[in-house]
């Protein structure tokens, strides 16, 4: 929705849903381009839409997609648009009319991005879900969390954000890249599945060269090791160890007074559990932030693991403006970060807005 930034004079167009697609529009909404949601009236379902800051960084049109004139009003837009993304259940666009081959009859440099969990074929095309669904139906689930404990789900990062929002907007970008070539847009079918498995692809290469285990935690990052995991301080709170290339572990082993204790060799996996439990008694011997201060002038790789509240707070980010604050509400700034075309502020979420003020710009821009 800024006139400033690398993308700006792009067109957006997001049909509204939750998740992903609203991550994705929103961090191009974010870098400049002139993005739309189109939601339907009477907001979405999980929040309020006037105090959901996924939503920031774009205007925001109501219209009823069950309505023909709303949706004759949707392929209007599109005709002038750049990128169009959306996340139905696949064949509910073509349902709509509002399908790719709808769609780019009147507009043939349109990159239509889909964005689905399971994909558009294949038994399970059809078949609801959510991020933990698809990241348990691609290995990536099985090798998270303790032992003897069930996998534990990485909030919903890998797949509706990392293996979703990300691809998509990798495959819109390459699209648009292509279309400069060619002059045509085309379909970008990103699927959450998919794109959580390519994020596992270094241990799918570990794997295939017999160094990585399907059960869990017993693998150089899966909390195994001694010098990859966390642990808990006098206060009940934590710091986290990255401790991987002898050097940083010499370092390590310093800052907690071991250097001259005789340990078990740091890649010697037999001693792991030994050491773990060693690491493990001498953290809890101070608060957090006490190990913190230790640490700071060592390259041991150690880090406090801070929450929500605390992390804006910290110099680093204050240091880097890593979060902003809109309508009261603390939240990560745009990334990444551009050094001729800078991003603008984002804005906060809008109320509806006429369709056909964007519907006359769009026009008479293109």
């Amino acid at each position: 929705m800024s006139a400033v930034g690398p993308l700006a004079g792009l067109r957006v167009i997001e049909l509204g849903g939750i998740g992903p697609v609203p991550h994705a529009a929103m961090i191009l909404g974010d870098l400049g381009a002139d993005a739309v949601r189109i939601q339907r009236p009477g907001g979405h379902v999980l929040a309020d839409p006037a105090r959901d800051h996924l939503l920031r960084s774009r205007r925001v049109h109501a219209l009823d997609l069950k309505n023909e004139t709303d949706r004759e009003q949707v392929r209007e837009l599109a005709a002038h648009a750049d990128v169009l993304l959306e996340g139905f259940r696949p064949g509910v666009a073509e349902r709509l009319g509002l399908g790719p081959d709808d769609l780019t009859v009147d507009n043939p440099g349109l990159v239509y991005g889909r964005m689905t969990g399971w994909g558009h074929e294949g038994p399970l095309a059809g078949a609801v879900g959510h991020d933990i669904n698809y990241i348990a139906a691609n290995g990536v689930l099985h090798a998270i969390g303790p032992r003897e404990e069930p996998p534990v789900a990485p909030l919903n990062l890998v797949g509706d954000f990392g293996g979703g929002s990300m691809l998509l907007l990798t495959g819109v970008l390459a699209a648009l890249w292509e279309r400069q070539r060619s002059g045509r847009g085309q379909v970008v079918d990103a699927a959450m599945i998919d794109g959580s498995a390519l994020l596992t692809q270094a241990i799918w290469a570990w794997r295939g060269l017999g160094q990585w285990s399907d059960d869990r935690d017993e693998n150089l990052l899966d909390g195994a090791a001694p010098f990859y995991r966390s642990y808990r301080c006098a206060d009940e709170r934590y710091v986290a160890v990255g401790a991987i290339e002898p050097q940083f572990y010499a370092d390590l082993l310093d800052g907690l007074g071991l250097t001259d204790e005789d340990l078990p060799g740091q890649n010697d996996r037999t001693g792991w559990p030994d050491l773990q439990k060693r690491f493990a008694a001498v953290f809890a011997t101070r608060p957090r932030d006490a190990w913190a201060a230790t640490f700071a002038d060592l390259d041991a790789c150690v880090t406090p693991v801070l929450t929500f509240e605390e992390a804006p707070a910290h110099p680093h980010a204050t240091a880097r403006s890593a979060f902003v604050e809109l309508d009261g509400i603390t939240q990560p700034a745009p990334a990444p970060r551009f050094s001729r075309t800078a991003a603008a502020a984002p804005t906060p979420p809008a109320p509806p807005v006429p369709v056909e003020d964007t519907a006359r710009r769009w026009r008479d821009s293109a």
